[in-house]
């Protein structure tokens, strides 16, 4: 049986916020198709119930389909006379005025107006879209919704209690390999002593237990540390209210080996136990390699 699978429908007027809808179920988790025909819709089914590794799926329809609002319409009345599985359109609309407006703040045509004016094709797209906005489950004004706020009204609706949306990237490395261009905070700890000068740390790393104790042995690691998740506590809450699904935190030191490797961990568990986190050490082996291939 497939009722336990879900398919959200993402429709609506065009510039209303669909590409932001479809990041947004991607966040939940859903397995996301954008502008597919409607007359792939039921061999694309047909495959799902095969598989039966999707449970949650959104689809983006749009006007670069125009025939398909009759079948869809007749599609899901097929879907609730039969059972097949949970599915419901989430329509998205704006005012006219709304819609004019960021038109023109992009530059682009409106796809029923061509070679008309912008409100002209509004006005088409929303005759053509009454039916469908009539058979919608939900339907969401972003005329007066950022971004962000749509994203949170489609959290609010379709986010399930055994989804963890926010998590946080914890990655160590080294400045002499470059920045990790993914990180929201970058924290600098060469200042700490370096374990690499004495000859019986320096091949091993900050998982090794030896190296580990002597970064959190120094008086200034122990002050920094204490500082910098407090800093950490006071601000992740803030990136997650604003809807990142996730931050990543970047420490480095010279090599990536030592120092960071041994914060990050420790960072890492500490967080853990608020957040969902991972740790990487993206430069843990390049010295390593380095020698192997000199």
């Amino acid at each position: 049986m497939t009722e336990d699978i879900r398919l959200v429908i993402i429709t609506g007027m065009s510039g209303a916020g669909k590409t932001v809808a479809m990041q947004s179920f991607e966040d939940l988790g859903y397995f996301c198709i954008d502008n597919m025909p409607p007359s792939l819709l039921p061999k694309f089914w047909d495959l799902v119930r095969e598989s039966g590794k999707l449970s949650k799926i959104a689809l983006v329809i749009d006007l670069r389909s125009r025939a398909f609002y009759d079948e869809i319409v007749r599609m899901l009345n097929d879907v609730a006379v039969h059972g097949t599985m949970n599915a419901q359109v989430l329509f998205l609309d704006a005012s006219d005025e709304e819609l004019v407006s960021r038109y023109k703040e992009t530059r682009r045509s409106h796809p029923l107006a061509r070679n008309g004016r912008v409100i002209e094709g509004i006005q088409r797209e929303r005759d053509l879209l009454a039916p469908i906005r009539q058979a919608a489950q939900l339907v969401i004004d972003t005329t007066k919704l950022s971004p962000r706020k749509l994203r949170e009204e489609i959290f609010h609706n379709y986010e399930t209690t055994n989804v963890q949306l926010f998590h946080i990237e914890v990655v160590s490395f080294g400045f002499k390999y470059g920045l990790p261009i993914d990180a929201d905070i970058v924290m600098d700890v060469r200042f700490l002593p370096n374990p690499y000068y004495l000859p019986a740390l320096r091949e091993q790393t900050g998982l090794d237990e030896p190296v580990y104790d002597y970064v959190m042995q120094q008086p200034q690691t122990e002050e920094f540390y204490q500082r910098f998740l407090s800093l950490l506590t006071a601000i992740v809450p803030g990136y997650q209210k604003e809807g990142k699904s996730n931050l990543t935190i970047a420490i480095g030191c010279t090599g990536g080996q030592h120092r960071s490797v041994a914060l990050a961990q420790r960072i890492g568990q500490a967080l853990g136990d608020a957040y969902p986190v991972h740790v990487t050490h993206r430069d843990i082996e390049k010295r390593k390699e380095s020698a192997n291939r000199s």
